[in-house]
This record gives structure tokens, C-alpha cells and sequence, in this order.
């Protein structure tokens, strides 16, 4: 069923472990709370981050051509910016990741995500002033070291705090946000390259500038966003969690004006302060191996996908049907929004017909779906307008599996792993898809020969169609389930017989 049945591991004693042994009903007192106020707090204040990378990583996408072009500041070719840059860009993400999701599950989820999130805004402010492309090339790479730790520390913090009757839409739809910033990257930059309103050196960097005023205000909001009760209680400091939680009740139940069912049960853990690389790895490779392979396949399959295809999308638009740089932007506006309306529209279904299904399913439609687009491309039958349509219906399944990639790594390894986990498979999968696919891409599209674009969707579809057979066999069913049921913490104490 996708679960494996080795032993959980005792926790050691040593530097590394607590001295504290706590018995507690937080993570039943969590999952029990009807949606609230507060709930539509924590999902703006973390989960709007992703608007902001897809603003980001849309406008690069869009001004490529800009840059390119004679006056516009930076000496740069098209191919450097979606191909070095991009792949410099992800590379920097699977760094950030592994380096921030190390000191997420070691230091705790809120301050991490206050930090991730100010690398990110203090790298795009940097890359707005750019003048050389070494420089460029710099920023775009610590701006990506800022997104990556984000996607670690985030995801953690949200699964925890959500509870798990609404866990698999609201991740969904929040990492499916990373869209609404995409189309309004794709329309902002319409409006920044059009030379009648700003000139060629300016409307660029105009863009980034705008992606950074909007993330201080996702900062301040992110403000009041609190740490992990479940992180808390782990890390001894078991109080400020019941604290925690007992104010949330309160609050929710002076705006419900009903008291609150009671907690379904509780949990005994053995407190520790830390957990070390060693006992990840065993605990992510030896005790739920097949778990590991289908997180890997999931990555390396949406990785490949969408750091190749959507970093290029404007060079395929300009190469093959002429479209001027400064419309692309309308068409991978469209693209972005059937990328979002897919986890919008099906979200939901990951918790009522379950998660194995629904993520094997989206996955192999949209992998046969954009082998039948590569089919009428090779063939010459599609325009730009045409083509268009294709990627948003392809794109409409395959948003939701790429979210549901993130979904699965954050709620099927145990707690103390979760950041970590996150930050393995994102920056192994995204190196395998998300590194090469970019400059192997940027290649094919800028040869201008149509078979081999073709061969770069027909890898892209193969990717995917795999990843979603191993999810038809290996996906674990978690709707509904609490996190410590779906993968039992490593720190719980385990009862001696007498």
C-alpha cells in the first residue's frame, strides 16, 4: 500500500536528543479545528510566496528577448537568459533548499521562512540592477537559494498547521498559486516592454522592483504567521505548543460561538533538540524506501516538465510563429491560468477519492496529452494560438500533480525529517529536470528545428507518464489522516511490556 514496515527507530540519547518525555494532544487538538480566520491567515502569509516566484520566474521568461535586444543595458543573449540563468536560477533552489531545510527542521519553521523569504526579496531588488551579466547571472542564482529554502520551510509549516480534513486542497491550491503570480509576471510584462511607456533599459528591472514591493507585504503579514505546534513540542519547548494551541481554540471558538469537539487522542514523545543527517537518511531510504522512490519519481517527472517547457515557452512562441516578444506575455498568461484553475478545480478530489488515484492519474493525462501536442506540432498543424490551447489543457493536469509531488514528500515522512525531505527530493528531482532541462531546451528551441523541440516534449511526456505508473503502485493513501498516523515520529516513546 506503499507503506513500509521496518521498526521505527529508538531516539538516542545523547547531544541530540531531549531529555523530556511529554504526552500531548496537540497534533489531535490541530487536525480537529474547523476552517477559520486564522487558517486563512497562515495559507496568505505563507502561501502567497508562490506568487511571487512565479512573477519572478514569468518575467524572466518574457524578457528574455528584451534583454537580448540592442539598449537594453545588459549584454546578454536569449539563450543565456533562458538557459544559464534559468538552470542557475534552479540550481540555486536545490541548494537553498537542502542548506535551509537542514536549519528548518533543526531551528524551526518560522524563523527560517522570515529568512528564506528576505534572501529572495534582497536577490530580486539585486537582480533589478543589474549591469553586467556575471551579475545577472549572480543574482538570479541567490534568488533562487531564497525560493528554495522557501519551498522547504513552507510546506513543512503549512501541512502542520492545516488540518487534515482540507491539508490536500489547500496545499494544492497554494502551490498552484505560484500561477496567479505567473499570469501576472506574463501581463505585467506587456506593460513593461512596451517602449511607448518605458524605455528598453527600464521596464525590465521596473518588473523585478515590483515583485519586491510586493513581498514586504507579504513579510509584514507573515509577521503573525506562528511556529509549529508540532515542531514545538518535539523541540522541548512542549508549553509555548499547548499555549499555542489553546489560544487558536479560543479564537476559534469565539468566532464559531461553539465549543470545540474534543481531541480524537494523543501522542507520547521522547523531546530532542536535534536529529542528525545520518538518522534522516536511514529513516528516509532504509525504513520507507519505497516511499523515497515514488517522491524521487514524482520530482525528477514535474521537474523536467516545467523547468523546461515553461522557461522556454516565449523563445518556442518567437522561434517558431513569429510572435513578437512583447505579445508573448498574452499567450503564457493563458497557459499560466489553466495551470492554476487544475488544482482550483480538482484539489479537492485528493481528499474525497484519495490521494493515489488522483495523483497517478493526473500525471499520466497530462504525459499522453502533451505527447499527442508534440504529435500536431511535428506535424505543423498548430499556430501559436493553437499550441496555446494544448499547453493549457496539458498544463491543467499536470499543475495538479506537480503540487501534489510537494503535497506528498511534506505528509509521508515523519516529523522530525519533513523539512529535510522536502529539501532532498526537491533539489535531487528539480537537478535532474530543472538543470538540464533548461539548457538542453534552450538549445532545441533556438535551432529552430521543429523535431527537435518535438524530442524535448516527447521527454517531458515520457517523464511524466512513468512517474504516474509508480504513483498508481506506490502512492500511500493519506487523505484525511493525521501526519503522526501516516508516518509516526521518530521521537515517539514506545510502551515497554512488563
Amino acid at each position: 500500500m506503499g507503506v513500509d514496515s521496518a521498526p521505527a527507530p529508538v531516539p538516542a540519547a545523547g547531544a541530540g536528543a531531549g531529555t523530556g518525555t511529554i504526552t500531548t494532544a496537540v497534533p489531535a487538538r490541530l487536525d480537529r479545528l474547523p476552517w477559520s480566520r486564522w487558517h486563512w491567515m497562515i495559507v496568505i502569509g505563507l502561501g502567497t510566496v508562490w506568487i511571487l516566484d512565479g512573477l519572478e520566474v514569468t518575467i524572466v521568461g518574457n524578457v528574455a528577448g528584451r534583454l537580448a535586444e540592442e539598449g537594453s543595458g545588459l549584454a546578454i543573449t536569449s539563450a543565456q537568459v533562458t538557459g544559464v540563468a534559468a538552470a542557475l536560477y534552479v540550481a540555486g533552489a536545490c541548494t537553498g533548499a537542502l542548506f535551509f531545510g537542514w536549519l528548518t527542521d533543526r531551528y524551526g519553521r518560522r524563523k527560517l521562512f522570515m529568512i528564506t523569504l528576505a534572501v529572495y526579496l534582497g536577490a530580486t531588488a539585486m537582480t533589478a540592477l543589474s549591469f553586467e551579466s556575471w551579475w545577472f547571472f549572480l543574482f538570479r542564482f541567490l534568488t533562487g537559494f531564497g525560493i528554495g529554502g522557501e519551498y522547504a520551510a513552507i510546506n513543512s509549516a503549512i501541512d502542520e498547521l492545516i488540518p487534515s480534513l482540507y491539508r490536500g486542497r489547500v496545499d494544492l491550491i497554494i502551490n498552484g498559486s505560484y500561477w496567479l503570480g505567473a499570469i501576472g509576471g506574463a501581463l505585467l510584462s506587456i506593460v513593461m516592454l512596451d517602449t511607448d511607456i518605458f524605455p528598453k533599459d527600464l521596464g525590465w528591472r521596473l518588473s523585478f522592483a515590483l515583485g519586491v514591493v510586493l513581498g514586504l507585504v507579504i513579510l509584514l503579514v507573515r509577521r503573525h504567521v506562528p511556529e509549529s505546534p508540532r515542531w514545538q513540542f518535539i523541540h522541548g519547548r512542549g508549553e509555548a505548543a499547548e499555549e499555542l494551541v489553546s489560544s487558536v481554540e479560543k479564537e476559534i471558538e469565539r468566532e464559531k460561538g461553539e465549543a470545540l469537539p474534543p481531541p480524537a487522542g494523543e501522542i507520547t514523545i521522547h523531546q530532542r533538540k536535534s536529529i542528525g543527517f545520518g538518522m534522516i537518511a536511514r529513516t528516509v531510504f532504509a525504513r520507507y524506501p519505497r516511499r523515497a522512490v515514488l517522491s524521487l519519481s514524482l520530482f525528477v517527472g514535474q521537474a523536467f516538465l516545467y523547468n523546461a517547457i515553461t522557461f522556454g515557452f516565449g523563445a518556442i512562441l518567437t522561434t517558431f510563429f513569429d510572435v513578437p516578444t512583447g505579445n508573448t506575455g498574452y499567450y503564457f498568461a493563458v497557459i499560466a491560468a489553466g495551470n492554476f484553475v487544475g488544482p482550483l478545480l480538482l484539489g479537492r478530489l485528493f481528499d474525497t477519492v484519495g490521494r493515489r488515484i488522483m495523483i497517478s492519474s493526473t500525471y499520466v493525462l497530462s504525459g499522453l496529452l502533451l505527447f499527442a501536442t508534440a504529435w500536431l506540432f511535428d506535424r505543423g498543424s498548430l499556430t501559436a494560438t493553437t499550441l496555446t490551447a494544448c499547453w493549457c489543457v496539458v498544463l491543467f493536469f499536470a499543475s495538479t500533480g506537480a503540487s501534489s509531488a510537494y503535497l506528498t514528500v511534506s505528509e509521508i515522512f515523519p516529523m522530525e525529517t519533513r523539512a529535510m525531505a522536502i529539501a532532498f527530493f526537491y533539489a535531487v528531482g528539480t537537478a535532474a529536470g530543472g538543470i538540464s532541462g533548461p539548457l538542453v531546451f534552450a538549445e532545441l528551441t533556438e535551432s529552430g528545428v521543429v523535431g527537435e523541440t518535438v524530442l524535448a516534449f516527447q521527454i517531458g511526456a515520457g517523464l511524466m507518464c512513468a512517474a504516474g505508473l509508480v504513483a498508481a503502485f506506490l502512492a500511500v493513501n493519506a487523505e484525511r489522516r493525521s501526519l503522526e498516523d501516516i508516518a509516526e515520529p521518530l521521537s515517539v516513546a514506545k510502551q515497554e511490556s512488563a
